[in-house]
C-alpha cells in the first residue's frame, strides 16, 4: 500500500475508516437511461464530512484503489477538509462503486459494487499508523466488518486499540440487508460491545445486537438494558421521524423530537445524525443538547439532495429556526 499525500498527522479528534465508493445517482430508473449525478457515498466519509463542515479536526483513513474513482474520493474529502494523511490506495483492487435509482416517487433502490474492491482488502495493518497518531473518539460501522474478514478484523483490532488507551470509542450499527443478515451481523458485532463508550442504531437495529429485544412493548427498553450490561455506557436510539432517545449506565434518559422538514431525500440520514451527536460529544454538550444537535444534522440531510452535500456549517446550524420560504438576507 502506499500512503496518499495529505495534511501532516496532527492531534485528532475523530477518526474513522471503511468504504467510500464513487456514486451514481439517478433520479429515474436505469433501464430507460435516466442521466446520472457523480459524487462519492460512504457512512463514515460522511461522518467525517459532517464533522470537518462542523470545525472538527476529522480524519478518514480508509482504503481506494490507484484509479479515477479513487481520486475523486482523496480529492473531495481533502477539499471538506478531512484529513487523509493516513488513507492509501490499493496498487490494483478498485475503488467500490454503487448506483442509486430513484425508482418510484420516493422510493429508492441500491445497487453495489464492492466485491473484492480495495476497501474489502483493508487489514488492521492498514489502519496502524492511524491508530498510532491516536484520537479522541474512533468511529466505526457495522458496514465496514460486512467488507470481508479483513476489515472485520481491523475494526476488532481498532476497537481493542482505542478502549485500552481510554479514547471514546463509538459504533453505529448500520444494518445493511444487502450485505449480510441479521444473524451474521449480531455475531460480528457483538464481541465489540465490551469495547464500545457509544452505540448508535435505529429503532429496528436493536434487535441485530441485542438478543434481548423480543418486539413486545417493553422490546426496546430491554434490548438498551442488556446493552448497558454488556460494557456500553451510552446507548443512542434513532427513531426517524419520531426523534431519538438516550440512556446511559447511570441511569439518565433523554428523548427529543424530530424537527420537522420537507423531506427530499433520506439517505445519509442517519450519517448526519451520528455526525451531529459526537461533535456534541466533543463539544461537552449534555445528553438533551447532543441528541439536539443530531437531529438538526439529520434534518438538513434529509432536506437537501445528497447524502452529504445539504449538512451545514456551524455558523448554518441555525438556519432551520427560520419561517419556511424565508430568505436570508
Amino acid at each position: 500500500m502506499s500512503t496518499t499525500p495529505g495534511r501532516t498527522p496532527a492531534p485528532v479528534d475523530v477518526l474513522t475508516f471503511g468504504e467510500t465508493m464513487l456514486a451514481a445517482q439517478l433520479p429515474g430508473p436505469l433501464t430507460v437511461g435516466a442521466q446520472a449525478r457523480t459524487t462519492l457515498a460512504g457512512a463514515e466519509s460522511n461522518v467525517a464530512i459532517g464533522l470537518a463542515r462542523l470545525g472538527h479536526h476529522a480524519a478518514w483513513a480508509g482504503l481506494v484503489g490507484d484509479d479515477e474513482p479513487g481520486r475523486l474520493v482523496l480529492r473531495t474529502l481533502r477539499g471538506e477538509g478531512v484529513d487523509i494523511s493516513r488513507a492509501a490506495t490499493h496498487p490494483t483492487a478498485p475503488t467500490g462503486a454503487m448506483l442509486r435509482e430513484q425508482r418510484v416517487a420516493d422510493l429508492a433502490r441500491v445497487h453495489y459494487w464492492r466485491r473484492d474492491s480495495a476497501a474489502s482488502l483493508l487489514t488492521a495493518a492498514d489502519i496502524a499508523p492511524a491508530l498510532h497518531d491516536g484520537a479522541r473518539v474512533l468511529h466505526l460501522t457495522g458496514i465496514t466488518c460486512a467488507l470481508g474478514p479483513g476489515p472485520l478484523g481491523a475494526v476488532r483490532e481498532a476497537a481493542a486499540h482505542a478502549h485500552g488507551r481510554g479514547w471514546t470509542v463509538v459504533l453505529d450499527v448500520n444494518h445493511r440487508k444487502r450485505l449480510w443478515t441479521a444473524e451474521e451481523a449480531g455475531e460480528a458485532l457483538r464481541p465489540l460491545l465490551a469495547h464500545l463508550t457509544v452505540l448508535i442504531a435505529s429503532d429496528d437495529e436493536l434487535p441485530v445486537v441485542s438478543d434481548a429485544f423480543t418486539g413486545s412493548p417493553d422490546g426496546e427498553e430491554r434490548a438498551v438494558g442488556a446493552l448497558l450490561e454488556a460494557g456500553v455506557r451510552e446507548v443512542v436510539v434513532k427513531r426517524g421521524g419520531d426523534g431519538a432517545a438516550y440512556r446511559d449506565r447511570q441511569g439518565v434518559r433523554q428523548s427529543v423530537p424530530a424537527l420537522r422538514v420537507p423531506v427530499r431525500d433520506t439517505v445519509g440520514a442517519g450519517d448526519a445524525f451520528c455526525a451531529g451527536y459526537l461533535s456534541g460529544l466533543l463539544d461537552g454538550l449534555p445528553p438533551g443538547e447532543r441528541l439536539e444537535r443530531a437531529n438538526t444534522l439529520g434534518a438538513f440531510a434529509v432536506a437537501s439532495d445528497g447524502d452529504w452535500e445539504g449538512l451545514p456549517r456551524r455558523d448554518e446550524l441555525g438556519l432551520l429556526s427560520a419561517a419556511p420560504g424565508s430568505t436570508i438576507r
